[in-house]
Formats: C-alpha cells, structure tokens, sequence
C-alpha cells in the first residue's frame, strides 16, 4: 500500500512524464530540448508546427479522454455498487456511436460528427434516465439491466449502419469505433466538463464513501440516496458523453483505473477521484504513444492498444485482489 500523500505527487510525476513522451514519439523522434524551445520560445519550423499542431492537441486529448474515463469509471462502481461497471454499461456510447455514424455516413465531417456524437450520447441518456424512472421507481439493479439491454440495441444498429455503408465509408467509421484520437476538437469543452465534474463530485465525497458501503447503511447515516444516485448518474454520463465525443469507443480505461486506485489503498473518494483522473490521463496518454509507434507511419485505434494493456492488467488486479486478505 501506498499513503496517500505519496501516491497523488507520484502519479502527478507520471503525467508529466507520460506527457513528454507522447510528445516526443512518433514517426519523427524528438528531444526534450526540441519540446521545451517550441512550447515556450516557437519559431516558425517543422518541428515547432509538428509539435503545437499535431502532437500537443493529441496529447492533450488523450490526458482529458483518459481523465474523463477513469473519473466516470469511478462513479459508474459506486452508483450501481459493482466493481465490474464502467463508463460504457448504460448504452451511452451507444448512442453516441449510432447518431456519428449517421453523420459519417451522410457524408459529414468534422463539427458534425463532434455534434452528432454529442447529441446521440444525450439522447442516450435520458432515454435510460427515462425508462428507469417510467413507474417513478429508482434502483441501481434497474438503471444496470436498462442500460445492458439498451447498449443491445444500439449495437444491433451500429451492426445495421456498417452493413449498409459504402466500403470507402468503413475504415474511418471502424477507427472512430474503436477509438481515434486523430481528429479530437474539443479540448476546451472537455476541460471545462472534466473541472465541473469535479466542482460537483469533491462535496459529495463522504456521501460516496458512505453510499459505498450500501444503500441501505447510507440512509441510516443521513445520506438523501435518491438524490446523490440521480446526480451520479448524470454526471458519469455527462463525462461519458464528453469522452465519446472526444475520441469514440475506448474501453477498459474506465474499469481498470478504479480497481488499481483502490488496490493501492485508496478509498476515500476525496483522494480516489484525483487519483483516477491522473492515472487515467497518463495511461491513455501511453496508449495513444504506442499506437503511433509501434507500426508507424501507419497508426493502430488506441482502442486496441488500451484492449491489450487493460485485459491482462485487469485480470493481474483480479488475482491480486482475490489474494488479499
């Protein structure tokens, strides 16, 4: 175990390192000296656009996506008391991923994907919402089974819309499904949601500990369950949606980041939540390395690489947990 005074500067150290990394590595190798003098003294030259233009908005990317994950990933475990639940359970990418393909294949590009995206996540989201407050009943069992059921559906009709699409429409449409960081516009959007996410979530920390425990406990303690469960569900979707917009499809950041945190000692949702973000930031960011790396110039869906990182890791955790006393 690690104290918790420790961990938050050493995965603060990991950011920053796995940062100068993702903006070092690519087809074109840089040095640290070459990122310093283009961050802070830019010149006009190759190196200074390589990096201002295409790197450092990725990276900055994929520091907020993983951030936005992981936090979700955080909340989604609380909010239907499973440690198997990630930011994708309630079908919100789902729904995400349909109204974007409707764009790709319209012809659209670029803002109307983002909106599309956008708009398709919320629609998503208050449809689960919806449905599991049809009969004015509230429970984390019914949210769950919903959005399984849900997530069914829109993946019947993602399946429908890559059957009927155009050949030359399917490679970019398969990227974006697997998660693309390639054309990721939003960064101040994502920001702006990741911070007030964290406005919300820092004062309902003894809640969530205490919610934690079980519904039943929370009440007896004072905690207005209805209300914090509700205000859960919104924002790990909102974060949700926000990632979904940002970079498609990426898995496994969402569930394997909590389990880790809390396999280090950390279970207070005061320190978790920061904890999550940073780590999440830095493990995508080192996704998003590889998968421009390892076969460059040709570039791999960082879905795939977070798949092949998260699955053995995820199940190293499993073992560990499974061995503690």
């Amino acid at each position: 175990m690690i104290s918790t005074r420790l961990l938050l500067p050493l995965l603060v150290l990991i950011l920053f390192f796995s940062f100068i990394i993702s903006l070092s590595s690519g087809s074109m190798p840089l040095s640290s000296t070459d990122i310093i003098r283009s961050l802070f003294h830019p010149l006009p030259s190759s190196t200074t656009h390589l990096i201002l233009e295409l790197r450092l908005p990725r990276t900055i990317s994929a520091m907020l996506t993983g951030a936005l994950l992981a936090v979700a990933g955080s909340l989604m475990q609380v909010l239907v008391r499973n440690p198997l639940a990630d930011p994708y359970v309630l079908g919100i990418s789902g729904g995400s991923a349909v109204m974007a393909l409707l764009a790709m294949l319209a012809g659209l590009g670029g803002l109307w994907i983002t909106s599309s995206a956008f708009l398709g996540a919320l629609f998503a989201m208050l449809l689960v919402f919806g449905l599991t407050h049809a009969r004015g009943s509230w429970n984390p069992m019914r949210l769950l089974l919903t959005g399984v059921v849900l997530a069914a559906g829109w993946g019947a009709m993602i399946n429908f819309i890559l059957t009927i699409s155009p050949d030359q429409n399917l490679r970019g449409m398969l990227f974006w499904l697997m998660g693309d960081l390639s054309y990721s516009e939003s960064n101040t959007s994502a920001a702006v949601i990741l911070f007030t996410g964290f406005i919300f979530c820092w004062p309902l920390a003894r809640d969530l500990n205490v919610l934690n425990r079980g519904e039943q406990q929370a009440s007896v303690l004072g905690v207005d369950t209805q209300r914090l469960q509700l205000l859960l569900f919104f924002i790990a979707s909102l974060l949700t949606a926000t990632a979904v917009v940002q970079a498609g499809s990426i898995g496994f950041i969402g569930l394997v980041i909590p389990h880790l945190i809390r396999l280090l000692g950390v279970t207070d949702y005061r320190y978790l939540l920061p904890a999550a973000a940073l780590a999440g930031g830095s493990l995508l960011m080192l996704a998003d390395t590889l998968s421009r790396t390892l076969l460059a110039p040709q570039q791999l869906p960082v879905g795939i690489i977070t798949a092949l990182l998260g699955i053995p890791l995820f199940l190293y955790l499993l073992q560990r947990g499974n061995r503690t006393p």
